[in-house]
């Protein structure tokens, strides 16, 4: 038997670490080569890994929740074949455990400092060693007003307080000690003397009404931010701490768009592909882009450089049960509306299920993210950084407009584009909008600038 041992692959363009959202296998299981592994959460996805080899798992490196480097050994298999000595492997009695105090609970520690607890009636003097336990000792100012009342010595009191701090029950502890020092020994402990205290005095209880009960509602919950959760999560903080944004709304009349969709609506049925407005949007914003390839662009912001890119690869946000993925439509330029309508609705598929392949993560040069009936009037969109821009797609809603100098009914959806204003000027933010909004008021104009 030969030991094998699984490390995180590189599973995306820049991915340097992976969360595991959840084993598919446990130790003991025997698995075959390309039996689903692990799923791991990376770059705004989970991705299932199969395992490379054949085996018996011996051993899981990691729990829910972890994160694994790149290259981190993730799991242990044996496979079929001669054992041999290597500097990786690792032992088959390797497990992770708890420390003996954890496993106990606390229980024992506590045990003597719980006395005065568990026994009603009781009252304890503790006698402490006269070795100094700290020169410099921690200490709320009250804590010290208390041990100078009490006289007492706050490098002499054994500190409970979380970080070594005296607490004010230290002070008054070593002070009902009386000043009793342990004689020296290998090592300070603690000595508790018992005495009965005496019987409480009864006194008459004054009669009063019962308080009414007050009323609990639902106890409040800590949930971890762990999976896609916790990439969103980053992702969002790093974008808003480093890129400046600033949004730019603008309105597009729809009657035309509407009329181009109808008419094309039964023959993308008949192939099977179901068209919705998006696939024009795409191709309004690749044209638009053509014009201002500012916005076609990635920012190294420890290079302090702009990478702009020569190709189209459009991120298509979207909402998920985890929260929101981001897939890439690669090469949009080079689609057709019904492809594109195939393509868009394959990476919508895979991303609901939590199945986005890793060819379809990473690697975007702008994102568009469609709000849907839940859009509302306008947005400022979170930019997907690198990148230095994002398109909010809103409802399209009816509404009066004035059109050949009357007030008619037409079909209106906002746009709201957020771009990084250290790298996009307003105006050329402006403009790119205005130029989305050209191509779908006149979609014969779109289709003449189709390559």
């Amino acid at each position: 038997m030969a030991v094998f041992e699984f490390k995180l692959p590189d599973i995306g363009e820049g991915v340097s670490e992976g969360e595991i959202v959840s084993w598919l296998v446990k130790v003991g299981d025997q698995i075959a080569a390309d039996d689903d592994l692990v799923e791991v959460m990376t770059d705004k996805a989970t991705v299932t890994i199969p395992a490379p080899e054949a085996g018996t798992v011996t051993a899981l490196m990691g729990e829910e929740g972890d994160t694994i480097p790149v290259g981190g050994v993730m799991a242990v298999f044996e496979t079929e074949g001669a054992a041999e000595a290597s500097p990786n492997t690792i032992p088959s009695d390797t497990i992770i455990a708890k420390a003996p105090s954890e496993a106990l609970g606390g229980a024992a520690a506590s045990a003597v400092g719980d006395i005065k607890d568990v026994l009603p009636g009781v009252v304890t003097t503790v006698a402490v060693s006269r070795t100094i336990q700290s020169e410099k000792p921690l200490a709320a100012p009250a804590t010290r007003k208390l041990a100078r009342e009490l006289d007492v010595d706050l490098r002499m009191v054994l500190p409970s307080g979380p970080g070594g701090r005296v607490t004010a029950d230290d002070v008054k502890l070593y002070s009902a000690g009386g000043g009793t020092r342990v004689p020296d020994g290998p090592s300070p402990i603690d000595v508790v003397t018992l005495r009965p205290s005496p019987a409480p005095r009864a006194i008459p209880a004054p009669h009063q009404k019962p308080a009414a009960p007050v009323p609990s509602g639902p106890a409040d919950k800590r949930l971890p931010i762990r999976g896609l959760r916790k990439r969103i999560f980053e992702n969002m903080a790093r974008s808003t701490r480093t890129a400046a944004h600033f949004t730019y709304v603008e309105e597009c009349e729809c009657t035309k768009l509407i009329a181009a969709r109808t008419a094309a609506k039964p023959i993308a049925q008949a192939e099977g592909v179901k068209l919705t407005y998006l696939p024009y949007i795409v191709k309004a914003v690749v044209a638009a882009l053509r014009q201002n390839p500012a916005l076609n662009c990635l920012v190294d912001d420890h290079a302090q450089e702009m990478i702009m890119k020569g190709s189209f690869d459009l991120g298509i946000a979207a909402s998920t049960d985890a929260g929101l993925t981001v897939p890439v439509l690669r090469g949009a330029d080079a689609l057709s509306i019904i492809e594109i309508a195939s393509e868009l609705e394959r990476l919508a598929t895979e991303a609901k299920a939590g199945k986005t392949k890793r060819e379809d993560i990473g690697g975007s040069s702008f994102t568009i993210t469609s709000l849907g009936k839940l859009g509302g009037l306008f947005a400022t969109p979170v930019v997907n950084y690198p990148e230095v821009a994002i398109l909010g797609i809103h409802e399209m809603k009816k509404t009066p407009i004035v059109r050949d100098d009357e007030i008619v009914i037409g079909h209106v959806m906002c746009l709201s584009l957020s771009f990084d204003h250290r790298i996009i000027d307003g105006h050329v933010g402006a403009a790119f909008a205005q130029d989305v909004v050209g191509f779908l008021q006149e979609p014969d104009r779109l289709m003449l600038h189709m390559r």
